[in-house]
């Protein structure tokens, strides 16, 4: 069905899940007059980094990601985020909806290294990228056609969103992934020096390294 068309409203911090979650709230339009009986909807979300600007704190911290900002008209590319399936209940005209995506604290992920980067009060610039499949009411039966593979919508999450979702799960706080020698070697140094938690650990080898904490 080439009559579709899609909207993002708006985006929250989900309160009630099991892992951290930002619930977009989309307005999905269809022909006038055309009752939609279904929606397998499928969306594949990117990070379109190319679509802002960044300050100088910005940038030091994104030298990961793109590499030195001297080369960023090549390395600033959009990146795929996450997938996530829905389904949208029959309609008349149009109606609202809620996806709710899965989000990670995962520092080896592009798709945490991103924000976590950005400054307080900016914006995290996103595509929706919609396919799937819409049925259709045909008189006494159905019609079943693709959602048109130029569907899309773009939208600016704003960072305070990711932030509230994230401290939701990790009040002042966030977790890394190492191999298995590596963090053989620190509980041997954390047993060592009698340190309690992580944190100390990690603290006590910057303060080491005249790293500031």
């Amino acid at each position: 069905m080439s009559g579709l068309a899609f909207e993002v409203l708006e985006a929250r911090a989900e309160l009630y899940a099991v892992q951290p979650t930002i619930a977009f709230r989309l307005r999905v339009t269809a022909e006038t007059g055309v009752t939609v009986h279904a929606i397998a909807l499928q969306c594949q979300i990117r990070i379109e980094p190319q679509r802002r600007r960044y300050d100088a704190g910005e940038q030091e911290r994104l030298v990961e990601l793109f590499g030195e900002p001297a080369r960023w008209g090549e390395t600033l590319r959009p990146f795929l985020w996450t997938h996530i399936g829905t389904t949208v209940a029959g309609f008349t005209d149009s109606t609202e909806i809620e996806l709710h995506v899965p989000c990670t604290y995962d520092m080896e992920v592009a798709g945490t290294k991103y924000p976590h980067a950005l400054t307080d009060g900016s914006e995290v610039p996103l595509v929706m990228l919609f396919s799937g499949t819409t049925f259709v009411r045909a008189g006494a039966g159905v019609n079943v056609t693709p959602v048109a593979w130029n569907q899309d919508a773009s939208f600016r999450l704003p960072l305070a969103v990711w932030r509230e979702t994230m401290d939701r799960y990790f009040p002042n706080s966030g977790w890394v992934t190492v191999s298995r020698p590596v963090l053989d070697s620190l509980s041997r140094f954390k047993a060592r020096r009698a340190l309690v938690t992580w944190d100390q650990t990690l603290q006590a080898l910057l303060k080491e390294a005249g790293e500031e904490t």
